[in-house]
This record gives C-alpha cells, structure tokens and sequence, in this order.
C-alpha cells in the first residue's frame, strides 16, 4: 500500500484546533488558565461529536472533563488525555505557534494537545460498536492528585484504555512505562563552631553525603529502577557545623517488585552519624506499567491497522509515567504513545509531525471501531 488514507482526516482543521489549544496556554499549577482551555476542550468535542462533555470540577486544581458517547456493547473503551502541560504562562512570547513544512512546534503541542484534537477528529468520523468514555484531565503533569480517583474508577469498568501521550521520537507506541516514587530526606543534626568544638555538633550535611551513598546502592539499572537526588540543601555558614541539611529523590522502577523492594528500603533508612535524625516523606506517585499479554493484544491489532494504512508501527517502552500507569496496575489492557511522532517534550524543541499526525487519527479511528 502507499499510505494514502481513504477519507484523510482534514489537515487545515485539525491545524487550526491545535493552534487554538495551544495559545491557551495551561500550566498545571494555575486553576484559572487550565479551566480557560478546558473550555477549549469542551468547545472542540462538541463540534466534532455533538456531545457535551461532562465537567468534573475541582477547587483547587483545573476541572476534568469527560465526554461519553457510541454504542450499547460494554464494556466501554475509555480514552485518556490531559489538556495541563508543563511550560509557565508566557511561554508563546518565545516560542510560539509555528507550522512549518511537516513541522508543528509551540508549548504544549506534542505533549499533548495534538493527542487531544486526534481523538476529537478521529471521534467525529467514528462508529464504535461500544461505548466511548473519554477523560481529558488538568493535572498529569503534576502527578494527577485530584484526577486519580476518577480515572482508576473508569478503568475498573473498561475493556481496553487507549491513551493520547505522544508516541515515542520515530513513532513507537508504548507498551511498558516505568513507575515513579519522590521522596523528602529532611536530617536534623546538631550545630557547632567548626573550629572551636566541631566535636559538639552533627553535621547534618555529612549524614546527608552518607545516605547519598546509601541511596545509589539501593539502584539496579540491569532492573530498570534508577535513583536521582537532584535537589540537596544544608547548612547556613561554612564555620558552623550543619544542623539540618535536605534531599529530594526522584525514583524509577519497571516492576512492581522492584517498586516494593526500593521504596521499603528508602522507608527503612537509618541514620549514620549517631545523634542524626531522619525524616522521609512521599512515595509512590504511579505505579508502573508493565507489559501484559493483553496489552501486547492491543499493540498487535494497532499493528495491524497500520500495516493496512501503509506504515510501519513500533512498540517501545519509556523512563516516563502517564496516567496509563494507573489503568495497567488495575489489570486492564493499556495502549499507550497514540499520540503523534515528534518530540522534544518538556523541552523548547517541542514539536510534532502532521503526516504522522493525521496517519495516526485514522488509526485511532479504525481502533476504535474494531474494538
């Protein structure tokens, strides 16, 4: 086959329904500014689906919607995106919205509202012969605290989730994700003048280099679990012994065992120096992904659709979480990375590519259909 699609999906609109997400610029951490695209969102299935969403509201951060339409046969497909993404507002007076060539680029275009208007095209031109729920969310970006619940209690009830994070850069879907725990390390030593009688204090800045030490042995990267202290604080003045020093620990795991062997030993870390004091806060935020034979189902069958549409289609795994990772530690069949070929997320080379694009909304179509 050469590719060419049927019916393609309509290049100039979905262009300009991007533009349109993208200059609502949506931080996670501002209320106002994620309901303001949320209503972009909102605006967008409804002319494509005829269907008002559900608005899920939220005092604190932006409103979740969700939109619900298609056939009798349950159980239903539940589709996930998010409309947060992580660049501040203003961000467009540096890198705007810009079409070139294949080329889509601007904050928050890949990562990932182009994922939003596929679904709301590939929808529009869809029969599924079961119900379709789908959840766009305001905070993903930021752990998804206050959508969680919500979306754990849609996947219960699902058949497969199908999930619009942008495919991996050359356009491998994603079956595998990696979990992620953060952890505070806040230590309470003792001060003292150094050079008086540095003996009387506990240097909270040493037990802190100690249990750095102890962290990094807690690793297994032949197991895929990696351990970063990326933030590390302490201390007043360099003639005073340290009295608090603190960590922040960034941690990645590929199974659920490995999950549970680091974060208990990160729980169970004991003080070096004697006198020291630790406190250990956080844990897991999203379990991992793992590959199920399910979810290798679910990749097979987008394989195939593709190979009909005359591409090739990939399968990867990511250091990455989504909210993919709660529905696949329920058990349900997850498929991940629908989104478009790209990349660059979270960073200013942030970008798309439109035929990839609109290849990828006929195969959401033809997926959903088949399902």
């Amino acid at each position: 086959m050469d590719g060419t699609l049927p019916q393609p999906p309509d290049r100039t609109a979905m262009l300009a329904a991007l533009e349109r997400l993208v200059l609502a610029e949506s931080p996670s951490d501002e209320k106002a500014r994620c309901d303001a695209c949320a209503d972009q969102v909102e605006g967008l299935f409804r002319e494509q689906t005829g269907i008002q969403a559900i608005r899920h509201r939220r005092a604190e951060r932006g409103d979740h919607l969700e939109l619900r339409l298609g056939g009798t046969e349950a159980p239903e497909i539940l589709i996930l995106c998010h409309h947060d993404t992580v660049w501040p507002h203003g961000t467009l007076d540096r890198l705007p919205f810009r079409v070139d060539g294949d080329r889509v680029s601007g904050p928050g275009s890949y990562d990932m509202k182009a994922g939003i208007v596929e679904v709301a095209f590939a929808l529009g031109g869809a029969t599924p012969g079961r119900p379709i729920v789908l959840l766009s969310t305001s905070d993903e970006e930021i752990g998804s605290t206050s959508s969680r619940a919500l979306i754990e209690e849609r996947a219960r009830s699902a058949r497969a989730v199908l999930v619009l994070e942008p495919a991996t850069s050359g356009g491998a879907i994603k079956t595998a994700r990696k979990g992620i725990a953060d952890f505070g390390l806040d230590i309470t030593g003792r001060a003292a003048h150094a050079g008086v009688e540095p003996e009387k204090g506990i240097s909270a800045v040493e037990e802190l280099a100690l249990q750095i030490l102890a962290l990094k042995a807690l690793a297994n990267p032949a197991l895929g679990t990696t351990i970063n202290v990326g933030v590390i604080e302490g201390g007043t003045r360099p003639n005073v012994v340290a009295a608090a020093s603190h960590a922040q620990i960034d941690v990645r795991f590929s199974s659920a065992s490995e999950a549970e062997r680091v974060v208990g030993a990160i729980r169970g870390l004991q003080p070096r120096l004697p006198g020291a004091e630790l406190r250990i806060t956080g844990g897991i935020d999203r379990p991992p992904m793992e590959r199920s034979p399910a979810g290798g189902q679910l990749a097979q069958l987008a394989q195939q659709i593709a190979a009909e549409l005359g591409f090739e289609l990939s399968e990867s795994s990511t250091g990455g979480g989504s909210d993919g990772n709660f529905a696949a530690a329920l058990g349900v069949p997850t498929l991940d990375g629908l989104g478009p070929d790209g990349g660059g997320a979270h960073a200013d080379s942030e970008h798309l590519l439109i035929g990839s694009w609109l290849r990828r909304t006929e195969l959401l179509r033809r997926l959903i259909e088949r399902l």
